[in-house]
């Protein structure tokens, strides 16, 4: 293997292939202190490591990956799909292969076609990223035989730790804490149900072979483990092409705090602090910090050391995460090891200050670990928001598809690291995972962390698809999770009827109420002046008052607004005086405020004559805006009546129908299941909204849908 001096500094990252590398490299040029010093002495200087690498992944990770590459003068190969032909990681990597259509069976778990690319570009290592073949002993083996260097644990340590079964006993055996459950693969709904009797309710269902939250439900009796097992099955067989179950004590409302792992070839393992991963939907994290405010010196240190004995007890040579939930009174259990990079590893990277994609790299070059326990930090405090391009009002989100026809990185804040694989005029297609990107903010304390990410959301422009800003801001700003106070059922628990959108205070109210009617009078006097009619009092120059009424959620406020001489806006709601300053033009993408002496970030989605759509504390609100004689004549216009969409089954996402439980002239009760849908690998089950007869049946296994698209149709019974 040919060697690369190392230490060529962090001027080959800024440099770039392209200029999509200059801007996503901006991050590396505003954290000096903790994240590029250990980028810059993480590894010595004329280590012989790779002369280039294929990435076999797509997105963020890969374009992450790259990053650390480019530092270390290491050239990259790109693996994508025909789907990912124009993908940011594509332009990144200084070469590039086709592997396939965009079905991920076809393409990036093509082993056979990415082997052939690794033969092609003469790449000597492979690293997997996250999911996809990361954790595929066969893959590893593939590699090993070729002579190419897998860039992750070796092939044993992941097959014991990928099986969730072995790898509880390897556990019990390094002296790991063991969740209770049942020892052996499961064989059917029936077998579930009876070893869930045995271990009592409630019970986790989940993939022997999974991971990333998928091919896991609870069971809190016999008829949901059936289901449970049905669902988890398909959809292990799905993701990971292995149906395998297991059965386990669900621990309820446990914290979810993982520990991050190195190890090498030569017996070293360190533990990397911890990270707190409570905040889930569907058993996947939605945001994470590091260290976990549940977290105390003396815990850590158990946990820490836990994780570590369980690494060399499986020889392991990598990057890893041990995932354990903890409970009330700090008693913590060994969930299960990724043998791979994690999502989440940015925080870990900020917070000590390490590079571990750079580290995972020495390590395959067969280099020791140059870290010892005492050389890792905690410094700060680092949260991870993942921005998901979906519809947080749908079970907490549901994919959603689209092109970006605009998109801004909030990089231009101190502290701000944006991970993402994508750029403006990129799609969200149906066929990969739906993330956009990991917004990650690091500050001196958990609060100003917190604050720091609140801006940064506020910032961040994104049109094109729905995505998730709006849950991810309340969720930041619940006074549980400022205090630290949560576990994995906090999104259920807070939210019981779902999320509804952030409530705005009357304080909050009066900001948009402000800036809608800034809006209106600035564009109505724009418009005026263009069409020569500054003749009328109301759209000249001078001092005058627009008397409106705005309608926000059902809700109608009396609005007065006057433009002063020093061109500054005065501003009464319902009476109550509003002081409203702004430097932001009306087509700045996100706008700045300063409202009764706050800061305040908008982002106008939508303005079409007197209608508004603007986006406060990361929820859109829609407003329609009237002057006081246009809202008199209105009282007397019929009220629009809404249809009765009861009847009708509509998928909530696009995706593939899986199944379709029913016929045309089947009778069905309310609550029924009658399809189910899987987009980016995940299933929903579909249920009737009302009893009645199966009227229409538009759709069968196997077709595609659209989000919306009718795929039932039920005639109602009066007397069902």
């Amino acid at each position: 293997m040919a060697g690369k001096s190392v230490g060529s500094g962090i001027s080959s990252l800024l440099q770039g292939s392209c200029k999509f590398c200059k801007q996503r490299a901006i991050w590396f040029k505003r954290y000096p202190q903790t994240w590029l010093r250990g980028l810059q002495t993480s590894a010595a200087r004329n280590e012989q490591l790779f002369d280039k690498i294929l990435i076999a992944n797509r997105g963020e990770i890969a374009c992450r990956v790259m990053k650390t590459c480019k530092r270390l003068g290491i050239k990259t190969v790109a693996i994508y799909s025909e789907a990912d032909a124009n993908a940011l990681h594509v332009k990144t990597a200084d070469e590039s292969f086709c592997v396939g259509p965009p079905p991920t069976n076809q393409s990036y778990l093509n082993m056979d076609a990415i082997m052939e690319a690794l033969h092609t570009t003469g790449a000597q290592a492979v690293h997997p990223g996250y999911g996809f073949l990361s954790e595929n002993g066969k893959f590893v083996a593939m590699l090993e035989k070729a002579g190419i260097t897998f860039i992750g644990p070796n092939a044993a340590a992941i097959q014991a730790m990928g099986d969730k079964i072995q790898s509880k006993l390897i556990g019990k055996k390094a002296g790991v804490n063991i969740i209770p459950g049942f020892e052996g693969v499961v064989k059917n709904d029936e077998d579930a149900v009876r070893i869930a009797n045995e271990i009592g309710y409630p019970v986790m269902i989940k993939a022997s072979a999974g991971g990333g939250g998928k091919g896991m439900r609870i069971a809190w009796n016999d008829e949901e483990t059936k289901e449970g097992f049905r669902l988890s099955s398909q959809e292990a067989r799905s993701s990971f092409g292995d149906d395998r179950l297991l059965v386990e004590k669900f621990i309820d409302n446990p914290r979810h705090i993982e520990i991050q792992v190195l190890g090498d070839k030569y017996g070293n393992a360190v533990y990397v602090n911890e990270r707190e991963c409570s905040i889930q939907r569907r058993n996947q994290k939605v945001i994470e910090e590091s260290p976990s405010p549940f977290v105390d010196p003396d815990t850590r240190k158990a946990m820490g050391e836990q994780a570590v004995a369980l690494a060399k007890e499986v020889g392991y040579d990598s990057a890893g995460t041990v995932e354990c939930l903890v409970d009330s009174q700090k008693n913590f259990y060994f969930l299960e090891m990724n043998t791979r990079l994690q999502v989440e590893h940015p925080i870990t990277e900020m917070v000590a200050g390490v590079d571990l994609v750079e580290h995972m790299i020495r390590v395959a070059a067969n280099h020791p670990l140059n870290i010892t326990q005492a050389d890792i930090p905690i410094n700060g405090w680092a949260v991870e928001c993942r921005v998901y391009a979906e519809d947080p009002y749908k079970n907490f989100g549901l994919p959603s598809i689209g092109r970006l026809y605009k998109y801004i990185e909030p990089t231009h804040l101190p502290n701000v690291r944006c991970d993402s694989g994508i750029i403006e005029g990129s799609e969200i297609s149906i066929y990969y995972d739906s993330m956009i990107s990991k917004l990650v903010t690091h500050s001196p304390t958990r609060n100003e962390a917190l604050d720091l990410m609140n801006k940064a959301l506020d910032s961040y422009v994104i049109r094109g698809v729905t995505y998730n800003v709006s849950l991810l801001r309340d969720v930041l700003n619940h006074p549980k999770f400022r205090l630290g106070t949560i576990t994995t059922k906090f999104l259920p628990e807070e939210y019981p009827s779902g999320f509804k959108g952030h409530q705005l205070t009357e304080e909050e109210r009066d900001e948009l109420l402000a800036t809608t009617a800034y809006f209106f009078v600035q564009r109505a006097r724009k418009a005026m002046a263009f069409k020569n009619q500054s003749k009328l009092n109301a759209v000249s120059k001078k001092p005058s008052a627009w008397d409106l009424v705005i309608t926000l959620q059902k809700a109608d406020y009396p609005v007065v607004i006057r433009a002063r001489e020093d061109g500054n806006f005065e501003v009464s709601i319902d009476g109550k005086q509003v002081d409203f300053n702004t430097s932001s033009g009306l087509s700045d993408p996100v706008f700045g405020a300063k409202i009764n002496g706050n800061d305040v970030l908008l982002q106008t989605l939508k303005k079409e004559g007197n209608l508004f759509a603007i986006q406060h504390y990361g929820t859109t609100y829609k407003l329609r805006v009237h002057t006081k004689d246009q809202y008199e004549y209105m009282k007397y216009m019929p009220e629009k009546q809404e249809e009765d969409m009861s009847p009708f089954l509509k998928s909530p996402m696009p995706g593939t129908v899986v199944s379709v439980a029913v016929n045309v002239g089947d009778t069905v009760h309310e609550g029924q299941e009658l399809a189910v849908v899987e987009a980016m690998k995940m299933q929903n089950s579909l249920h009737a909204g009302l009893s009645g007869t199966i009227k229409k049946v538009n759709f069968k296994a196997g077709d595609k849908v659209g989000e919306g698209d009718i795929m039932v149709e039920i005639e109602h019974h009066p007397d069902h």
